[in-house]
């Protein structure tokens, strides 16, 4: 049975994360949007990119065909636990910009390796740079600086992988950029036995 979970200190106003045992990919964001937390939906803005690339992406091919839909979308990011995919935020106060919580990063990080190391996803899939960043010095401090792809350490049993932000204001990576990257975690997928 699918659970949305939501800790004793998040509000009503914030999106609840989506998580549960036996997940293939949590897809991590920074924090929830003003925009996504008011419509109740992840990655709600019609200009994010995430629903249009994940949907060209062979990752969601199963979960499309299950649900018979060429092309998912936010209202459906609930229903997608029960298809492997689940969803959560470095910080859980929504925002209209993601620098208005650089502070809260840190907090967010101890919280999101609780909640891996619980649920135990095959991967945890960090959306930029940026948000994946702060993770990437608390885990990897000496080593190299982080890049897209897959990330040589862990937390707990859960594999990282990071794909550009799919903001519409991200102008470093083009739609089919954005899907070539879902399709790269793909195959991390498909070559990565179940836990």
């Amino acid at each position: 049975m699918a659970v949305a979970e939501m800790r004793e200190d998040e509000t009503e106003d914030t999106l609840p994360d989506l998580l549960r045992d036996g997940l293939d990919v949590v897809f991590v964001g920074i924090n929830p949007s003003l925009y996504s937390a008011q419509r109740g939906h992840y990655f709600a803005r019609p200009t994010n990119r995430f629903w249009r690339a994940f949907s060209r992406s062979k990752l969601s091919g199963p979960a499309r065909r299950a649900l018979a839909v060429a092309v998912l979308t936010p209202a459906q990011d609930r229903v997608l636990l029960e298809h492997g995919f689940g969803f959560t935020d470095l910080v859980k106060r929504p925002t209209a910009r993601a620098a208005e919580v650089a502070n809260e990063i840190g907090a967010g990080i101890d919280a999101l390796a609780a909640k891996l190391e619980r649920h135990r996803p095959r991967f945890a899939c960090f959306h930029g740079i940026t948000g994946y960043r702060p993770v990437h010095l608390c885990l990897a401090a000496d080593k190299a600086a982080p890049a897209l792809g897959l990330q040589p350490v862990l937390i707990g049993a859960t594999r990282l992988f990071v794909v550009p932000n799919p903001s519409g204001a991200n102008a470093h990576a083009t739609p089919a950029e954005q899907t070539r990257w879902y399709d790269r975690l793909a195959d991390e997928l498909a070559g990565q036995n179940p836990l």
